[in-house]
């Protein structure tokens, strides 16, 4: 399980309006969406020359397609 380091984090690379969406969701979902950034900068290889370069940008990359589908 993700700890709050980990959403901080993840709240962190996300972009000002989706960083205010995910804050009005419940703990656990947001611990659950920060699980999943944590894995998709993990398991993408994209991401992985992404973040040599730019770490952050890749953090921010992940972040978004983490929240890209929720209503």
């Amino acid at each position: 399980m993700p700890t709050d380091d980990t959403v901080t984090r993840f709240l962190n690379a996300l972009s000002p309006a989706a960083r205010e969406k995910i804050r009005q969701l419940p703990a656990g979902e947001q611990e659950k969406l920060a699980a999943a950034w944590e894995a998709e900068l993990a398991e993408d290889t994209d991401l992985d020359t992404l973040s040599e370069l730019s770490p952050a940008a890749a953090e921010s990359e992940a972040a978004e397609r983490v929240v890209q589908n929720l209503p």
